[in-house]
């Protein structure tokens, strides 16, 4: 019994080593360009590239696609895997709605500089975009929505809290890394070991802009009762878009045209 406990105590230590060296390739899966779908004018998408510097001198490129109308830019934080290119039909749909979208790659993803990214360098290269479409598209504040799905939900959330924004939405979204980490090893003590915290659900207390919560009733990578715990931690004004028979990667197609007129009411809501 005793040797059975010690071998146990081995096995969490060494797991928890190994977490902690590869901690950061658990969480993000980027592809590099030319990996991707690199030409978005056969898809009907007219894209601006877009590319910018971070405060640790490293370039970032996105897509900015341009709406006539002009008065509302989402910016987009994508999830964790692939690059901006993944996002094209989405992208089209969204435009549809004639606003201006910006999508932007981290570190590490797509046409974007550097190597793997982490928590402190993901709110970087985020801030980052932001300060683009202030700095170097001129667009006003009080217009730019923020947009965070999935992962990218985490990095929505904390520029909220930094920067303020006229509405936050945020799909298929989670509560903090330590439930994430709770859902991938139930039965291992792994929260008390990373270092990675995205504690979205106690900065979203604190946010009193409009938010938007969406997430399907089916979703196999971020449980819908964490994108429902978010969305009961948030202040008001506050409302959810539960999708039902979606999955994490389609809640667009599995909603429809009433996933895109809930989004569209949401961002011309005076």
């Amino acid at each position: 019994m005793k040797s059975s406990i010690i071998l146990i105590v081995i096995f969490i230590v060494l797991f928890s080593v190994v977490l902690l060296m590869l901690e950061d390739k658990m969480i993000y899966f980027p592809v590099k360009y030319p990996e991707g779908i690199w030409n978005p004018e056969d898809y009907g998408v007219v894209v601006e590239d877009a590319y910018f510097k971070t405060n640790d001198g490293l370039r970032l490129h996105g897509w900015f696609v341009p709406s006539d109308e002009n008065k509302i830019t989402l910016l987009w934080f994508h999830g964790n895997a692939g690059n901006l290119s993944h996002r094209i039909e989405n992208i089209k749909f969204l435009h549809e709605l004639n606003i201006n979208v910006f999508i932007f790659d981290y570190r590490g993803y797509g046409r974007s500089d550097g190597k793997l990214p982490s928590e402190k360098t993901i709110y970087i290269d985020s801030r980052a975009a932001y300060n683009y479409l202030i700095e170097q598209k001129k667009i006003e504040k009080g217009k730019i929505f923020f947009f965070g799905r999935s992962l990218g939900g985490a990095m929505a959330v904390e520029m909220a809290r930094e920067f303020g924004c006229p509405g936050l939405i945020l799909e298929s979204a989670f509560t903090s890394a330590e439930d994430m980490a709770l859902r991938m090893f139930p039965f291992l003590p792994v929260k008390y070991f990373i270092k990675t915290k995205f504690d979205s659900i106690d900065k979203i207390k604190d946010l009193a802009c409009p938010k938007l919560f969406i997430h399907g009733n089916r979703d196999n990578v971020v449980p819908f009762k964490l994108g429902k715990k978010l969305f009961e931690a948030a202040r008001e004004p506050k409302e959810f878009y539960e999708i039902d028979g979606a999955d994490h990667n389609d809640t667009y197609i599995v909603g429809g045209n009433e996933y895109f007129k809930v989004i569209n009411q949401f961002l011309r809501k005076k």
